[in-house]
């Protein structure tokens, strides 16, 4: 394995997970689509990182450094920038924060300490208190088909603004990486089609556009992929 992962859910309203990871050797590795935000600090022999990332529409392979260390706050859906919209991070538009000599670093005009594995719903929570991140519920309200309030335009208009992406285009990337996961873990392409939700023909067409592979390739060669855990189907 040429990526080791290690993952943690969070209880913090603004982060659905904190991962981190560390590479053994020097390779190559399928960076999967992504629908979410993340804070990464990334730490390499002699650079020491932190970036803002966003969503990623298309599976890409991605050449990895030896003797790295990485560090991810993974955002919930929903969660976003006030002042950076999301749209402006899409596909590998990454933002590069400045690092302080003192290893805090800047964003939005503050300095905020790097955060640590067991501790970044701190840094997330003065952010918040700060209005560096906010949420919107009413994703979360697209997501669980809750939209009576609201008109079901409205609501993919919304959706959009703050994720960067369309409701549609969420749920396939959802459901991808759902089958890609199934697939390295040895699943058929046929269990893999119906676990994750899509027919036949979906599945190879998004499968070879979100995850960078097609799902018979997938299943064969059982490649390293980028952060995955299970999720349910949508």
């Amino acid at each position: 394995m040429l990526i080791e992962f290690d993952h943690r859910a969070s209880d913090s309203p603004y982060v659905e997970r904190v991962w981190r990871s560390r590479s053994r050797r020097g390779g190559s590795f399928l960076s999967m689509a992504e629908g979410n935000i993340e804070l990464v600090v990334t730490r390499l022999p002699e650079l020491l990182a932190v970036t803002l990332r966003g969503p990623v529409t298309r599976g890409t392979l991605v050449e990895c450094p030896a003797s790295g260390e990485w560090l991810a706050i993974r955002f919930r859906l929903g969660t976003y920038l006030p002042e950076i919209p999301t749209s402006a991070l899409i596909d590998h538009q990454n933002m590069q924060l400045p690092v302080l000599p003192n290893g805090r670093f800047l964003f939005s005009g503050l300095s905020w300490d790097i955060p640590g594995y067991d501790d970044a719903e701190s840094l997330v929570a003065r952010m918040a208190r700060a209005g560096v991140i906010a949420r919107s519920h009413a994703t979360d309200a697209a997501i669980d088909g809750d939209v009576d309030w609201m008109s079901r335009r409205s609501v993919q208009r919304h959706f959009r603004r703050v994720t960067g992406m369309t409701f549609s285009s969420h749920q396939q990337i959802e459901r991808a990486r759902r089958a890609a996961a199934l697939l390295v873990s040895g699943s058929s392409v046929l269990d893999a089609t119906s676990g994750a939700g899509f027919d036949q023909a979906h599945l190879t067409r998004s499968v070879r556009q979100l995850i960078g592979m097609t799902p018979a390739r997938l299943s064969r060669e059982r490649p390293q992929l980028s952060f995955s855990y299970k999720t349910t189907t949508s």
